[in-house]
């Protein structure tokens, strides 16, 4: 096995909830192997209170994370990526830059829990299950044998772990 940190980047429109999930979760689940960035599409945004609520009761650490604009990742000095996922749907269809070294990349898109009306509870549980979506599809990534598939089978697998249903509990 490979002693090798793979750089991997989730990208979101706001990077307020969904690619703050999917950074902190692959840091705590295999940090080790991984350096984890999220970015947004589109500056000037914040951490959804409820998304830092989740993950502090999930027992990640908050005090690492920030929104970022994903132009940080696109600057000379930035890192250069392995994989780059999007986890929402609009951000497939934004404008992102061209990866330097062609990543492996994937949609994972899901429903965004801040669009979600309704009462705090309703609102809560919008957000536990958008984290517990993107603990699966993690954990399947986590499992992939990286070191040891060529480049289209990991790009089928990372294709494969996205058509993960977004509904089915973690």
């Amino acid at each position: 096995m490979s002693d090798r940190k793979y750089n991997v980047l989730f990208i979101c429109v706001g990077n307020s909830a969904r690619s703050i999930f999917a950074e902190s979760i692959l840091r705590k689940s295999a940090g080790d192997r991984f350096e984890v960035f999220s970015a947004g599409t589109r500056p000037g945004t914040q951490l959804n209170p409820f998304a830092v609520q989740v993950l502090k009761d999930k027992g990640h650490d908050t005090s690492v994370l920030r929104s970022k604009d994903l132009s940080e990742f696109s600057q000379p000095n930035a890192p250069r990526f392995d994989f780059v996922f999007t986890v929402c749907d609009q951000a497939a269809n934004e404008e992102c830059p061209a990866w330097e070294g062609q990543p492996v990349s994937g949609h994972w898109g899901m429903p965004d829990p801040v669009k979600v009306e309704g009462t705090n509870a309703e609102k809560a549980l919008a957000f536990q299950q958008a984290y517990g979506a993107l603990k699966r599809r993690i954990e399947a990534f986590v499992a992939l044998p990286i070191d040891t598939l060529d480049r289209i089978a990991l790009q089928n697998a990372v294709d494969d772990i996205g058509r993960l249903s977004p509904e089915t509990p973690a």
